[in-house]
């Protein structure tokens, strides 16, 4: 991993942020007022035209156009359609990243608003309703609105800003690859060479005008596994003919909670392990002679994530054969996302930024999530850091508000100026703050 350019010490951190930043951080918050109807227009265009992993192409091209309006050098068919931008502030200075994805879900929206979404796409052969479910939408619209701000403080700047557009955070589909896994392997990082990068999340769940944030691990590493197991088919009525993969699966299920239970210090990070899918039999009156389970680990730390690599099969073997049958483990199954971890030395520095644009009581030190975003991959080539942003109306009860990845997904427009400025003011103190 890159190191860190020089940091000062926390005091002189905190009196740079609150007095050499002072009149950037004004200039930005009445910037981010002015351009808030622009920033909510575009999200609403998104929102309305969302396109599945892979396939951002009108996406792609919206941004372009917008991103090629304000002067910046653009490239795009980055991870298939990836678009790229870097604003040269023509003065030494490191190079700052920010990032936004792009894509939406298969889902149905049941939100009735005058921007609903009523697109569909094509997944795996079958045609899908399409939603901005995740907010997506607004992390495009928000970082278009600190690439506007940003170019126009150009003079104000020290070294060069590269802003991300990526594709495929979802998921890639069956059968590709994506995202920013891909986008790293591109060399989106390099030339220029990026010496930090920041991004955020819109959450349903959090009042507008707040940020959530964590040092290390703020979200989970995701590794999806499957087990197929063996046994030996037989007339229902006559088990003992059998080699049962059923009951061997049944027993493998529970006994994989254990490994959390049991085995995981719960007391320092969460780990979850989950069997999503099992398949098996086609009659109750005959026992099969396969059954496959696709399951998921979620993990915090690198210790436990290693652990469950090494448990999981063993479990497995195990009981497969204490049962007389045969069990195959694929660990990981087709991807597989790091622990999206905040370094503690860049989290430190930017705090100041956060409080100074939120405000002190508006920056919540948050626990970490067990949903996962392969922003990780980005992190793990250079420091990083990831932000919650609130969304949710300050008249709705957390209770009440709908989750991510649902039909009822929603998050309020006004949420996105916070956002805005905290990527612009991110940018603009991390550049002053570097000697």
């Amino acid at each position: 991993m890159k190191r860190l350019l020089p940091l000062f010490t926390a005091i002189s951190l905190t009196a740079l942020s609150g007095v050499t930043s002072a009149h950037e951080h004004d200039t930005v918050a009445a910037m981010a007022d002015k351009i808030e109807p622009d920033v909510i227009k575009w999200r609403h265009h998104l929102h309305q035209n969302p396109e599945l992993s892979n396939r951002e192409f009108e996406t792609a091209k919206y941004i372009e156009k917008y991103l090629r309006g304000l002067g910046l050098e653009v490239t795009t068919g980055v991870a298939i359609t990836g678009v790229v931008a870097v604003l040269d502030s023509g003065k030494p200075g490191p190079t700052v990243a920010l990032r936004a994805d792009m894509d939406g879900l298969p889902v149905p929206e049941q939100n009735d608003l005058p921007y609903k979404s009523t697109a569909t796409g094509m997944l795996d052969g079958n045609e899908v309703p399409v939603m901005h479910a995740c907010g997506h939408d607004t992390h495009v619209a928000m970082l278009m609105g600190a690439a506007k701000i940003l170019t126009e403080m150009k003079d104000e700047l020290r070294g060069k800003v590269k802003f991300i557009f990526q594709p495929a955070e979802e998921g890639a589909p069956s059968g590709e690859k994506g995202g920013a896994e891909v986008m790293v392997a591109e060399g989106v990082l390099k030339n220029p060479d990026v010496d930090v990068i920041f991004g955020l999340h819109i959450s349903s769940n959090t009042d507008v005008g707040t940020i959530r944030y964590r040092h290390g691990g703020i979200m989970a590493a995701v590794d999806p596994f499957k087990i197929v197991v063996k046994g030996k088919q037989a007339h229902g009525a006559y088990p003992w003919k059998s080699v049962d993969p059923i009951t061997t699966s049944a027993q493998i299920i529970m006994a994989l909670q254990t490994v959390v239970s049991r085995e995981i210090k719960v007391i320092d990070d969460a780990a979850v392990v989950t069997i999503g899918s099992i398949h098996g039999g086609n009659r109750s009156n005959i026992i099969p002679n396969e059954v496959t389970m696709i399951g998921t680990i979620r993990t915090l730390n690198k210790a436990a994530r290693e652990h469950m690599y090494e448990a999981i099969p063993r479990k497995v073997k195990g009981i497969a054969d204490s049962m007389r049958a045969e069990a195959i483990v694929t660990l990981p199954l087709d991807y597989s996302y790091p622990i999206t971890f905040n370094d503690h030395a860049l989290m430190d520095q930017v705090l100041p930024t956060l409080v100074r644009t939120a405000g002190q009581k508006n920056v919540i030190n948050s626990k970490a999530v067990t949903g996962a975003e392969d922003f990780s991959f980005f992190q793990q080539e250079v420091p990083g850091v990831y932000l919650w942003i609130g969304g949710k109306p300050l008249d709705v009860a957390e209770v009440d508000s709908p989750a991510h990845h649902t039909p009822e997904f929603y998050v309020d427009d006004s949420g996105m100026k916070l956002g805005v400025k905290v990527l612009t003011n991110l940018t603009i103190d991390y550049m002053k703050s570097a000697k």
